[in-house]
C-alpha cells in the first residue's frame, strides 16, 4: 500500500496539511501536556491543526497605525488633511 501524496513531506516543500500522522499527533499531545508516558496510544484526543496566515494582521495593524498617526497629526496642527 502506498502513502497518500499529501502525507509525503520528505522530498517536497513543506505545506499545510489537515491530517496529521499518529507520530505527529502523539508529539503534539505530549508538547501540550495532554498525553503522559503511561497513557494508551489508542483513542488519542483530537488535535486542532490551524493554518497560519502570514501578514494578515500585520497589514491591518499597519493601516490602523497610519490612521491613528494621521488623526494625531490633524489634532496637533488643527488643520484637516485632504483625503
Amino acid at each position: 500500500m502506498s502513502i497518500h501524496k499529501s502525507l509525503v513531506t520528505k522530498s517536497t516543500l513543506i505545506r499545510h496539511r489537515n491530517v496529521l500522522t499518529r507520530a505527529e499527533r502523539v508529539r503534539e499531545l505530549v508538547d501540550q501536556g495532554r498525553l503522559a508516558e503511561e497513557d494508551s496510544v489508542f483513542g488519542l484526543a483530537k488535535v486542532r491543526v490551524r493554518r497560519v496566515k502570514a501578514g494578515a494582521k500585520q497589514k491591518k495593524a499597519a493601516k490602523a497605525g497610519e490612521e491613528e498617526a494621521a488623526a494625531a497629526a490633524e489634532a496637533t496642527t488643527g488643520e484637516a488633511k485632504p483625503a
